[in-house]
Formats: C-alpha cells, structure tokens, sequence
C-alpha cells in the first residue's frame, strides 16, 4: 500500500485524496440570504445527518483551496443564521452544479440555474421548488476548523419543518429512494446517481457561465430541453459567433432541421454526446 500522512501532502493533494476516499457524499444544496435579504444557492458535499432527536444536519463551507476565501453561504449564515438545506435528484444535478460557479456577491445562482425560489414558511431563505424534499432549518452554531486554506467551518442546523413531496412518497407515506433518484458527490468532476452508479458532471467554468437566466425564452420554455440541458448550455463563457454558427449548419443533415421541435431534439442530441458548442449552433441555427 501507498501510504500518505497529512503533514508531507499539499493541501490539494490531501482535499483530493479525502474526497475520493469519502465517498459517496450526500450534498446539501444550501439556500441562505444575505444581511440584505440578497438569495444565494450553493452544494455542499461535506454534509450529512448527525442527530434525529434533535434533528440535526451539518454541512462545511471550506476555506477554499485555491485562495483561501470563503463562500457567499458563510458569510449569510453569519449573518442570517437561517438556511434551508434542499436534496439533488438526477433531473437537476447540471442546475445545481451550475449553480456552483463562484458568481459575484448580489448575483441570485436560483436565476443563474433556472431554479425556482418557493417562500419558505418558517425561514427566510427561499426553498428549491424543484428539490423533492427541502428542510428550513435553524444555525445554531458554526464552528471554525482552522484559518488556513482547505479548513472547514461546521454549520449546525437544527430542522424546523421538512417538506417532501408526495411524488417521491410510497402508499405507506414513506420515502421511496428509487423514486427519489438523488445523486451524490465523488472525487474530481464524479458524482454518483444513487440507482445507478458513476457519472461525470464537467466542473463549471472558472470564467463564469452566462447561466440560464441569459438564454433566449424560447430555450427556457422548451418542451424538449430538460432543466440538465439548460443546465450545460448556461455552463460557456461565450455564445458562438454566426460565422461558427453558418460553417457548423453547412451540411445536409443541419439544413433539413426545420422546426423547433426538431432543432431542440437534435441539440439535445448533442448535449447527450457532451457536444456543448454543436448544440448552441443548431439552436442558434
């Protein structure tokens, strides 16, 4: 065996190792407000369940590897001790990883990801509505793990009401996990669809995404795009320029394409294949 201790690894390279290691992770999608009342929505994966009686989640906003800085959510939950923790299913994992792009303070990631904010009834901070199951919650306490980067910073929230939707329950009123489809975190760009295994979800772009909020109506009312479609076509820096757009469109194939119907099957087809800069071609066709 290869054996590693902490003291003679880089930071990253032990961040990397543990993520591996530990896995799979639950992952948190976190809803807080700012002092001004701004929304926020990042995931989280160092996170879990720690108590039933209270109950009791906590999930760890680290300090980040790269810089040393910290997110938006613990700034909020500082702030307005207040957040709501949402569950991630299959259907919305490309929003929430959108979601994850370091966007300036003030920008609302539920705009940037096309998720939908829903008033909470006890808290604050807006629920997921597209989350099947989403937990106000209460801070009531966080704790530092260190000041140096990759340190850890322990939200502990206690849960005020749980909300689940009926779609994901049995005739028993129980939840039902093949129903559920949540997806959980790996290491590097991994994640894991808890009924079927490995899959991997390009990390956002550092440059920032022009996200959902940017693409045309037609897009974001599609009856063909899924909310993981959208989820990569707002994940680029740069929309193609027409002269990419008539080179790409020059063949027989792309001249048939004549509805929208079909020009949105056909992009969906490419989003399957990962092919991100054919799909906005043929849309933008």
């Amino acid at each position: 065996m290869t054996s590693f201790v902490p003291k003679d690894c880089t930071v990253q390279q032990m961040q990397a190792l543990l993520s591996s290691a530990v896995a799979p992770r639950p992952i948190a999608f976190a809803s807080t407000i700012d002092a001004e009342g701004n929304p926020n929505l990042s995931p989280f994966s160092f996170y879990n369940i720690f108590s039933s009686n209270p109950p009791i989640l906590i999930f760890s906003p680290a300090r980040r590897v790269r810089d040393n800085t910290t997110k938006h959510t613990l700034q909020n939950v500082q702030d307005v001790p207040e957040v709501v923790i949402n569950v991630v299913h299959y259907g919305m994992i490309q929003q929430m990883s959108l979601s994850s792009t370091e966007y300036a303070k003030g920008v609302n990631e539920f705009d940037k990801s096309g998720l939908t904010m829903l008033k909470s009834e006890l808290v604050r901070p807006f629920r997921v509505a597209e989350s099947p199951i989403q937990m106000e919650c209460k801070v009531i306490e966080i704790k530092p793990l260190g000041q140096d980067k990759g340190a850890g910073n322990l939200v502990i929230c206690k849960v005020l009401k749980l909300h689940v939707s009926d779609e994901v329950l049995n005739i028993k009123g129980e939840i039902d996990q093949e129903k559920l489809d949540l997806v959980a975190r790996g290491g590097g760009s991994y994640y894991i669809r808890a009924k079927d295994g490995f899959l991997e979800i390009p990390k956002p772009l550092r440059t920032l995404g022009i996200g959902i909020d940017a693409l045309p109506e037609e897009l974001r009312n599609s009856t063909i795009l899924t909310g993981n479609d959208l989820g990569l076509l707002g994940n680029v820096e740069a929309l193609p320029t027409q002269n990419e757009i008539d080179d790409f469109c020059k063949n027989q194939e792309h001249k048939s394409l004549k509805t929208k119907k079909e020009l949105h099957q056909k992009a969906q087809d490419y989003l399957r294949e990962g092919q991100v800069q054919k799909a906005w071609c043929i849309l933008l066709k």
